[in-house]
């Protein structure tokens, strides 16, 4: 823990961690310093000159987003003199920036229309300026209208702080700009629309390009949330207005590394309202798919899972709420009475493989990626990318153990591209070398490795590092563990969003796997969200259970109506194994019920009474403890899923039914 200074602000006594800038130490004891430029998390840079503070015993004012607190320091804020400063620099902005308030989007919302109103400027004394810059909104996710910049170098800098590096200052002076290489449009340069610029910028320069008409920010009901799409699980804040979806935005803490949300996330919520939305059960008629009603869906169902009792099968994603499927298991098993009941999650891994430790990725110094390749530019758990990239650029090292070279390694200090297991081996060896203690059996499976000059700089930084971090694919989650025993901890990282949720759920199969099932053979298949299987197995009768009409769905029996991603409330838990809150965002669509809700309605059409579980009951199954024990050095068989491919296929609707298919798209053209 840091050590606290004690200091005073415009009079109020705070304490702050040692190192702390004066913005954020004033944060604390609840005052705020004007400024445009800073970015919670990275460092000051002085540019707006907004947050000069007055210190006593300095001749000068100082720049409080780049000044550490001291012991016994005392600052005011609003002398004056710096008053007096802000005011010039607010003045000198507002002479060369759009004064259309009443009617631009970011009204309510904009920091430079805060600053003019605290200070009382409603017109610039300066001669105002107007560059006519071009406005970027060639592609459906962000407009970029530079004549709004105040070329506070925000978006400049999380860009680069995340590794896309896409935007930076053209030109010098007020007539400078911020823009692409080239200054081409956005969907000509390598920008992959996560848009953390738009939640950066702090005005109307960067926006969501359809925000236009849509409301205000003070219009707007605000929901904290999880996106469900990937394995990372990301925390969204979900902005609704008159029932509809307006925007989403990145919801973790301001400062976090993990405050990154990738274009799906952000923008694919247009799929709620997709033409190819499920709204009402449908059921096979003469061979066609024709809506019915709710109780004669459920009664064709109830009654033909009673005809096919042990040799009736449930498969799902591993993207279902541990509500949803707790309430699964119970009525595969109290209700159906099958042992038939799998997920995607066993595709590619299990409890022993996804089930681990946990970590703090804001403290972590050391990074070792193994057998993983996450992406912002292909979507493939590109929160895990970013996050690693932002703590590599605030000085942690990390080091890549993969037989392919993916294209985060560019960012390693070390890259052990080589087989996987044979590298573990090879580094558990070198920390034993250096002295790390381990047990006996642990040295006697590594003794046979060979220690190259690339492996002992890899255990150097380990030996060095205060909190390593391993994360690993499940495949290679038990071998890479072994180092762990050593020091430091090691995370599994699933494809999906609640894989580790389902598995502590139970909803494991002690019957058919879900390969199994999806190779046909039984009397009734059940299907439960986008499962990645577009071809009907071979069974004699077909319930699915989804939220968008998808090829699977269009060869069922039975279409049941599900709620989207977020129309649901109730927990997951994340890669990092914690219990995050899934809230409902918006109503269902239709007639479109929660899976729970299903579930329970067709056990009592069957005769069986099951609840559907509550956040209580699951919460007791997530308190899991990791027994770490020697494992072999090898890859887990079976696991092995390409999975950006799975990715995409698990949310094909969601990519599909909104803008997002225009990246598809442009990838194809590309």
């Amino acid at each position: 823990m840091a050590n606290m200074v004690n200091l005073k602000i415009d009079g109020k006594e705070i304490k702050a961690p040692e190192g702390t800038n004066l913005i954020d130490a004033a944060e604390l004891g609840g005052i705020h310093i004007p400024n445009l430029c800073y970015l919670k998390g990275l460092k000051g840079i002085g540019a707006c000159r907004l947050c000069l503070v007055e210190i006593e015993g300095m001749k000068a004012p100082m720049i409080a987003c780049t000044t550490r607190v001291k012991e016994g320091m005392v600052v005011n804020t609003k002398t004056e003199k710096v008053q007096e400063v802000r005011k010039f620099v607010i003045d000198l902005i507002l002479s060369m920036h759009p004064l259309d308030c009443m009617t631009c989007t970011k009204a309510g919302a904009c920091s430079l229309q805060n600053y003019a109103y605290d200070f009382e400027i409603k017109e610039s004394s300066f001669t105002r300026k107007k560059f006519g810059f071009s406005i970027d909104e060639a592609n459906p996710f962000i407009k970029r209208d530079p004549d709004y910049c105040v070329l506070c170098g925000r978006c400049v800098r999380v860009c680069k702080d995340q590794g896309t590096n896409v935007l930076e200052f053209m030109g010098r002076g007020v007539g400078s700009k911020v823009a692409t290489a080239a200054d081409k449009p956005l969907h000509e340069s390598e920008c992959t629309f996560c848009g953390s610029c738009v939640d950066v910028c702090p005005v109307n320069a960067l926006l969501e390009a359809d925000r236009w008409r849509k409301g205000r920010e003070w219009d707007y009901d605000k929901v904290n949330s999880v996106c469900l799409l990937c394995g990372n699980g990301c925390d969204i804040t979900v902005s609704t207005k008159d029932g509809q979806i307006m925007k989403i935005n990145a919801g973790a803490a301001e400062g976090s590394p993990e405050r990154y949300i990738c274009a799906y996330g952000r923008f694919g919520f247009d799929c709620i309202e997709a033409d190819n939305r499920v709204t009402a059960p449908m059921k096979r008629v003469n061979g066609e798919l024709k809506e019915t009603t709710w109780k004669d869906a459920i009664e064709t169902i109830a009654n033909a899972l009673k005809k096919a009792g042990q040799n009736a099968g449930f498969i799902t994603t591993a993207g279902i709420l541990n509500e949803d499927a707790l309430t699964l298991k119970k009525f595969a098993s109290d209700a159906v009475k099958t042992k038939n009941v799998d997920t995607t999650a066993s595709l590619y891994g299990d409890a022993d493989t996804l089930i681990s430790g946990s970590a703090d990725l804001d403290s972590a110094d050391l990074f070792v990626l193994v057998d993983l390749n996450p992406s912002q530019w292909k979507r493939v758990l590109p929160a895990i990318d970013a996050v690693i990239r932002r703590r590599v650029n605030a000085g942690a090292k990390l080091i890549v153990i993969n037989s392919s070279e993916p294209k985060i390694a560019s960012v390693a200090t070390v890259n052990l591209i080589e087989n996987e297991a044979e590298a573990l081996m090879s580094l558990t060896k070198a920390l034993l070398d250096k002295g790390l203690p381990g047990d006996k059996k642990l040295a006697s499976d590594v003794s046979s490795a060979t220690v190259s000059e690339a492996v002992d700089k890899a255990a150097t930084l380990y030996m060095e590092a205060k909190n390593p971090v391993i994360l690993s694919s499940p495949a290679m989650y038990q071998a890479a563990a072994n180092i762990s025993l050593l020091k430091g901890v090691t995370v599994s990282v699933p494809v999906e969003s609640n894989a580790k949720g389902v598995v502590m759920m139970g909803l494991t199969t002690e019957g058919k796997s879900y390969k199994e099932m999806a190779s046909g053979g039984l009397n009734l298949l059940y299907a439960i969200g986008e499962v990645p299987l577009n071809k009907r197995p071979n069974v004699d009768f077909l319930v699915v259970q989804t939220s968008h009409l998808t090829e699977l769905a269009k060869q069922a029996d039975i279409v049941l109506p599900s709620a989207a991603y977020l129309e649901i409330d109730g927990t997951v838990v994340d890669y990092l194994g914690r219990l995050k809150h899934v809230c409902k965002a918006v109503e269902p669509a239709g007639d479109a019920k929660s899976h729970r809700e299903i579930f329970a309605d067709i056990a009592k059409a069957m005769g069986t009474e099951i609840k559907e579980a509550k956040e209580s009951e699951t919460k007791k199954f997530t308190e899991v403890k990791v027994k770490a024990s020697v494992a072999p050095f090898a890859r887990k068989e079976g696991f092995d899923v390409k999975v950006d491919e799975m990715i995409e296929s698990i949310n094909a609707s969601v990519i599909n039914g909104s803008r997002l298919l225009w990246l598809k798209e442009a990838a194809v053209c590309a």
